[in-house]
């Protein structure tokens, strides 16, 4: 690991680092290799493996690639965005649906909200339903976590939710999709005093604003189906309690901020271990906002989450003038799929410029890094790095990480 700790600021941004990983292919997804933070795998009635992704910005909505031989990614479909002011930055699959988010870029356009496909036939994804989300106030929905295949649990505005600051518009929201073609609410929780007419008070700004509203909404039903684990940006993390859909209870709340600067993304629990791992994503290129880190929290009390430890990483000064963002941003996070790995021991993380990285928690209080994987400037990058965005892994063991503007998909194997 000695490379990333001796490269001089800004230098050798186009080289390629690795530390037991190596790279079995990349698809730069016909020119349009910009992907947001959905990526998820089906196996289709044929037996093939498709990973399906989401762009991150327009002009277009998904992509799909056979990913059956993994050092040979074959090109399936790939669909547009209406218009430019929207982006589909998240996806999940269950069996043959998918459920696709839109966001626009500002307040009271469409699409807002949800789209539910069939994807039985991989080639020609038919829309089955649309959910809106769309209002005066409301951009739609930025993530959506869909485990289950019978709930979809999103960060989301609603036409009838107006913030009490622009930046607070997205809000924790479970939609019953049993019935696919007639999706309904069962659930709604905001952290108090986000929106006008709270009782409480609205929470104080940070110094770098980023909003307190949700981002990940994650639920693992085969192991607590009353729990949501949502990382709800500048509020810290929350556990809830949502046994009762339609009564939601907070357990408790993680608060990293002050003094550091917020923005937690995911808050992912390792059930067997008693953890959580928080991720504060970096938002601001050149380290900015420094430091952004991932948590290893310990959980044995879920009402009284207490942060143990930081995973390491590469200094600032090595990293932080590659080019574009360096810090914490994605988890992989232990989907239930059959073809989805796990582990409560290795965790897997995205860091921008940082590439990808593989830490071992034998001994939670003091995190090994075991692996890494960091592409060279992808071409035409607008940043002049690597913005590695989201990370799958299957049950094979074989890693999909994918690049925020023009790299596509890179596709990892473990070598250790």
């Amino acid at each position: 690991m000695s490379e990333t700790k001796s490269m001089a600021p800004g230098s050798q941004a186009s080289q390629t680092l690795a530390f037991n990983m190596k790279l079995l292919a990349q698809h730069e997804m016909e020119g349009f290799g910009g992907m947001g933070e959905g990526i998820n795998m089906q196996i289709a009635k044929d037996g093939r493996r498709i990973i399906w992704m989401a762009h991150e910005s327009a002009p277009k909505n998904f992509t799909a690639l056979d990913v059956s031989d993994p050092r040979k990614p074959k090109f399936v479909v790939q669909t547009d965005l209406p218009h430019s002011n929207v982006r589909s930055n998240s996806l999940d699959v269950v069996g043959n649906t998918m459920v696709v988010a839109y966001q626009t870029k500002g307040f009271n356009d469409k699409p807002a909200g949800i789209d539910i496909f069939d994807i039985s036939v991989p080639e020609k994804p038919q829309l089955i339903s649309h959910f809106d989300c769309s209002g005066k106030f409301s951009r739609g929905v930025h993530a959506v976590w869909f485990d289950d295949g019978e709930y979809v649990h999103m960060a989301s505005g609603a036409p009838d939710f107006e913030p009490t600051n622009d930046k607070d518009d997205q809000f924790y929201r479970i939609i019953d999709v049993r019935n696919p073609s007639k999706p309904v609410e069962a659930g709604r929780w905001w952290m108090p005093g986000t929106r006008k007419g709270d009782k409480e008070a609205p929470p104080p700004r940070l110094k770098i604003d980023g909003g307190y509203r949700a981002h990940n909404t994650n639920v693992y039903a085969k192991q607590r189906p009353d729990r949501a684990y949502v990382g709800y940006i500048d509020g810290g993390g929350f556990i809830l309690d949502i046994k009762n859909k339609g009564d939601i209870k907070v357990v408790s709340r993680w608060k990293n901020a002050p003094p550091f600067n917020g923005f937690v993304h995911t808050v992912m629990p390792l059930f067997s271990s008693n953890l959580l791992i928080a991720t504060e994503e970096c938002v601001r290129d050149n380290c900015a906002d420094w430091p952004k880190m991932t948590w290893v929290i310990n959980n044995a009390d879920e009402t009284n989450p207490v942060p143990i430890a930081t995973v390491p990483l590469p200094s600032p000064e090595s990293f932080g003038k590659r080019g574009g963002r360096f810090g914490s941003h994605n988890l992989w996070e232990n989907y239930s799929a059959d073809c989805a790995w796990k582990s409560d021991k290795i965790i897997l993380a995205t860091f921008f410029n940082g590439g990808l990285r593989a830490y071992d928690l034998s001994n939670p209080y003091q995190p090994q890094e075991v692996a890494y994987f960091v592409p060279g400037t992808p071409k035409l990058s607008p940043k002049g790095a690597v913005q590695i965005n989201d990370v799958y892994v299957d049950e094979r063991g074989v890693v999909y990480c994918q690049d925020r503007f023009t790299g596509g998909l890179y596709i990892v194997e473990w070598t250790q």
